[in-house]
C-alpha cells in the first residue's frame, strides 16, 4: 500500500488539506496546509508533520466570491512538486451533506449527481466541495476519489431524534434530521479513546464551535443528538447563519415581505447569525474586542443557545459524564469556553482557569468539577483519511477499542469516597442518582 492520501476540507473561504501515508495503524501526517482568505487577500500555507513551515505564499483574488479552484490549483501545483517519487493514489473529499449514507463511498457519476441534488440543504459547502472533486479528478485522473460525510456519524441516531413531526409520506421522501459536523465527532471520540478511554464509552457533549456551530449528544461511542438537522442552517447561533428559527418567520418573509425563496437563503445563511445581531462581524474575537452593545449582544446569544443546547443534549442522555470543546473557537476562545462553562455549573462543571487559558489537547476541569471537560483540537482531514482507509484497505483499518459499558461501579465508588470526606464524622446521607432504566422492574 504505497499510495498517498490527499485530504480536501474545503470551507465557504478557505481551504484546509493534509497529505498522508497508509499503514497497518494511524495514517502518517507527512504534512497539512491551509489556503485561506479566498474572497480577498489570498494566502496558502504548507506545515511539517513536526509544525515547521514548509511553503508559503499569497495572492489577491479579482474575482467576485471566494476562488477555490485558484487555491486548489496552487496547491496541487505545490504538493505534486513535492511527491514525484511516491504519487498521490487517493484523494479524500469532505462532504457536508450524504443523504442516507452510513459511511465513507468511491465518487461515482451516480454519487455525484446526488450529492449535487443535496446541495440546496448545504449551499456554502455542497458546490464548492463537488466543484473541487472534478477539478481534482481533472488534475490528478490516475487517483482515486472518496466522499467522506459530515452525516455519517449521525446515522444511528435513533428515530425519536431524527424525526419531524410531519405526515409520514414527507419523512419516505427524505425530510428528516440528518446531523453535520461528523467528521469532527468521530475524529473527537478517535482522540478521546486514546487520552481517556473510559470517558470516551460515558455520556458526552461534544460542542463543535466556529463558524459553523453544532452539538452532539453521544453515548456508548455513537451519536443520539444533535442541534443541526434537516440542512447546515438548524441548531445553535453561527457566523453568518441563524440556526433555530421559528418556521413561521420563513412564511412571513415570503408571504408578507414578498421575500424571494433565493433572497430568503441569502438572509439566513450569509447575513444572520453574529454578523446579523452586531451589524458588525461574525468573528468572535473581533466582537469580544468591539466593545459595543450590538457586539455584546451577538455575543450573549451565542453563549446563551449554546448552554441552552448543552442542557437538551444532557437532558437526551440523561445526564452528563463530559464535555469536550472543539472546532475554531472550541479551541482557541477561552473567553467564550469560561462564559459556556459558567452557566453549567448546575449540571456539576467546573473548569481551571489556568489548564483553560493554555493551548493544545488537555483537560481543563477543576478538582471540584463532577463533569470531565476536554478541549480537543478538530482534525476532520486526519478523520477523512482514516475513513478513507478503513474503504480501501479494511483489512489496515486503524485498531478501534470496542464500545465499552460506563465504568457505573467505579464511579459510584468515587461518589462514595467523595461523600466520606465530605461527612467524616457520621455515616454518609444516602446518595440519589440518576436511575438506570436497567435497574427498574418490569412492569
Amino acid at each position: 500500500m504505497t499510495d498517498l492520501i490527499l485530504s480536501l476540507n474545503a470551507g465557504s473561504s478557505s481551504l484546509k488539506f493534509g497529505l498522508y501515508r497508509p499503514g497497518a495503524g494511524e495514517p502518517e501526517e507527512m504534512l497539512r496546509g491551509l489556503a485561506e482568505g479566498l474572497d480577498g487577500s489570498a494566502r496558502l500555507i504548507v506545515w511539517g508533520p513536526t509544525g515547521e513551515t514548509l511553503h508559503r505564499e499569497a495572492w489577491t483574488v479579482t474575482g467576485r466570491g471566494a476562488d477555490h479552484a485558484l487555491a486548489l490549483e496552487r496547491t496541487l501545483a505545490w504538493i505534486v512538486g513535492q511527491t514525484r517519487d511516491e504519487p498521490i493514489g487517493v484523494v479524500a473529499h469532505r462532504i457536508v451533506h450524504g443523504g442516507a449514507h452510513a459511511g465513507p463511498a468511491l465518487l461515482t457519476p451516480s454519487l455525484e449527481d446526488e450529492l449535487e441534488r443535496l446541495s440546496p440543504l448545504a449551499p456554502l459547502h455542497q458546490p464548492v466541495a463537488i466543484a473541487l472533486y472534478r477539478q481534482a479528478r481533472a488534475r490528478l485522473p490516475a487517483a482515486r476519489h472518496v466522499a467522506c460525510f459530515d452525516t455519517a456519524f449521525h446515522s444511528r441516531m435513533p428515530d425519536s431524534a431524527r424525526r419531524f413531526a410531519l405526515p409520514r409520506d414527507l419523512t419516505a421522501r427524505g425530510i428528516r434530521r440528518y446531523g453535520f459536523h461528523g467528521l469532527s465527532y468521530a475524529h473527537t471520540l478517535q482522540r478521546l479513546r486514546a487520552v481517556d478511554p473510559d470517558l470516551a464509552a460515558c455520556r458526552l457533549v461534544a460542542a463543535h464551535l466556529g463558524a459553523g456551530a453544532s452539538l452532539c449528544a453521544i453515548e456508548q461511542e455513537a451519536s443520539r443528538d444533535t442541534t443541526m438537522g434537516f440542512s447546515a442552517l438548524d441548531g445553535l447561533v453561527m457566523a453568518t447563519r441563524c440556526g433555530d428559527l421559528d418556521p413561521g418567520v420563513i412564511l412571513h418573509l415570503l408571504k408578507t415581505e414578498k421575500m424571494s425563496p433565493d433572497a430568503i437563503e441569502d438572509l439566513l445563511y450569509r447575513r444572520s447569525g453574529l454578523l446579523g445581531v452586531s451589524g458588525q462581524s461574525g468573528d468572535l474575537r473581533e466582537l469580544l474586542s468591539a466593545g459595543t452593545e450590538e457586539a455584546q449582544s451577538a455575543v450573549d446569544l451565542f453563549v446563551y443557545r449554546a448552554v441552552q443546547g448543552i442542557g437538551a443534549m444532557a437532558a437526551t442522555l440523561g445526564g452528563l459524564d463530559g464535555l469536550v470543546f472543539t472546532g475554531g473557537v472550541g479551541e482557541h476562545n477561552a473567553e467564550i469556553r469560561a462564559r459556556i462553562c459558567r452557566r453549567l455549573d448546575w449540571l456539576g462543571v467546573d473548569i481551571d482557569p489556568q489548564a483553560n487559558a493554555a493551548a493544545g489537547e488537555r483537560r481543563i476541569d477543576a478538582p471540584t468539577s463532577c463533569v470531565s471537560v476536554w478541549v480537543i483540537p478538530a482534525d476532520e482531514e486526519a478523520q477523512m483519511a482514516r475513513e478513507t482507509i478503513g474503504l480501501l484497505w479494511p483489512q489496515t483499518e486503524s485498531t478501534v477499542p470496542p464500545a465499552r459499558e460506563p465504568p457505573k461501579a467505579h464511579v459510584d465508588d468515587l461518589l462514595d469516597e467523595a461523600l466520606e470526606e465530605t461527612f467524616p464524622a457520621s455515616d454518609p446521607p444516602s446518595l440519589v442518582r440518576p436511575h438506570d432504566p436497567d435497574d427498574l422492574e418490569p412492569g
